[in-house]
Formats: structure tokens, C-alpha cells, sequence
């Protein structure tokens, strides 16, 4: 994000009061992010806020598609702190592709809604350069009984 005019991640994720957290641990063979060339791949990310899962269950059920839409900005926090302890984050450049998994109660079809709280935190921290490609779908169990996981592909610079 070197244009002129263009604020660097970092800064603009203070503009919004956000810090990104320590990278979440992996709960199994994993890494957090890989780079290959210029696109740096994040692991799913779950809604993890200071080594707890945030909340469990079903959205649909034990979940409101509008906590699920916060702890969706949650996933994408941790994948973004992922993304910064391998490249930092102020060298993404462009914001490729999000795919977000809902955990899903019988009937419920609203996980569109629910991953933009992952994509509007990216709008917020990269402006034009967080439009990406995206993929919503509903799954019937996550890890750790999650609601939410989501991953990232990110170009960087």
C-alpha cells in the first residue's frame, strides 16, 4: 500500500481503535499463513479472542446471524495478525479472496450476511484495495464447535 494517499494498514487499523491480536496458536499440523510468491495464504481462522473460542453453536440456533457477523470480523482479525507475523501487514496490497464457513442450523441460508462482518472489517482497513472475491458457505459442524472460520489470500508487495 505504497500509492501516495493511501494509508498503510497499520495506521488505519489504530484509526479504528483495532489492534490485531497475537497469532492463534494452530490446533493442529498447520501453519498460520504461507507465502508463495506474492500471494501469502492465511490457515481458517477461527473466533478466537484472547486464547478462547468467543462463543460455540449453530448460527440459526444458538447463534444470531448478528453475533455471527461479529465474530466473523473476529476470524478475520486473527487472519489478518497471521498474515502480519509472516509479511506485515502494511505489504498487502490487494485483498484476493475470503472464504467464510458458517456452521449452520437447519434451514438457515443467511451466510452471506454473516461473512461481511469479515469483508467490511477489510473494506475498513484497506479501503478499495480489501474488494475481493468471496465465498460463503454453510457447513453443518466447525472445529471446536465454531460458528465461524474463515481464511484469507492476500497479495502482497
Amino acid at each position: 500500500m505504497s500509492a501516495v494517499g493511501v494509508t498503510r494498514a497499520s495506521v488505519r487499523l489504530g484509526q479504528l481503535g483495532v489492534e490485531l491480536p497475537q497469532v492463534v496458536a494452530p490446533l493442529a499440523s498447520y501453519v498460520p499463513a504461507v507465502r508463495t510468491g506474492n500471494l501469502v495464504y492465511t490457515a481458517g481462522q477461527l473466533p478466537i479472542k484472547a486464547g478462547k473460542l468467543a462463543r460455540t453453536g449453530k448460527v440459526g440456533a444458538e447463534v444470531s446471524p448478528e453475533e455471527g457477523n461479529a465474530l466473523a470480523r473476529i476470524c478475520a482479525l486473527n487472519a489478518l495478525a497471521a498474515v502480519d507475523s509472516l509479511v506485515g501487514i502494511d505489504t498487502v496490497t490487494q485483498v484476493v479472496k475470503v472464504v467464510g464457513f458458517v456452521a449452520s442450523a437447519a434451514g438457515f441460508n443467511g451466510q452471506p450476511g454473516v461473512v461481511n462482518g469479515a469483508s467490511d472489517l477489510l473494506a475498513e482497513v484497506f479501503g478499495d484495495n480489501g474488494a475481493h472475491a468471496r465465498s460463503a458457505v454453510g457447513v453443518s459442524e466447525l472445529p471446536l464447535n465454531a460458528p465461524v472460520e474463515v481464511e484469507l489470500v492476500v497479495e502482497v508487495g
